[in-house]
């Protein structure tokens, strides 16, 4: 169960970035391994971006200030070497994908990963036969 969330400033909604950050940041996740091994299975991998449509950064004189702020929530059983490398590709994912941007606007990117047990989740989840189905 990773699941990649990004909030934003809604003044970046019109940007057309975000589709295009979801499925890369997708494609990384399903890639990333950590000592030879998937720290992701492939059928619990979901990435979601979502505006806000109100917020306000720093004393709010920067109108055209921005943020970018990615939550990583993955079950128990990663090492913490596992959780680093992850996270930090998914920062640099961040960094490269909002360069040009950070260059020209004022621009807050962060990232959070937190890890849950099982106890206090549910799941019902048929994608992970789907995807051994196809081979």
């Amino acid at each position: 169960m990773p699941h990649l969330s990004f909030e934003y400033s809604g003044n970046l909604a019109t940007s057309g970035r975000f589709e295009k950050l979801c499925r890369k940041a997708a494609a990384l996740m399903a890639a990333t391994r950590h000592e030879g091994e998937a720290v992701f299975p492939l059928g619990g991998i979901r990435v979601r971006a979502t505006p806000c449509q109100a917020w306000c950064i720093a004393d709010g004189s920067m109108e055209d200030a921005g943020f970018v702020h990615g939550r990583l929530q993955i079950g128990a059983g990663r090492s913490p070497a596992a959780r680093q490398a992850a996270g930090d590709a998914i920062f640099a994912l961040m960094t490269e994908h909002f360069a040009d941007y950070f260059a020209e606007y004022p621009l807050a990117l962060s990232l959070e990963i937190s890890e849950f047990s099982d106890a206090g989740t549910w799941k019902h989840n048929n994608i992970h036969a789907r995807l051994a189905a196809r081979g």
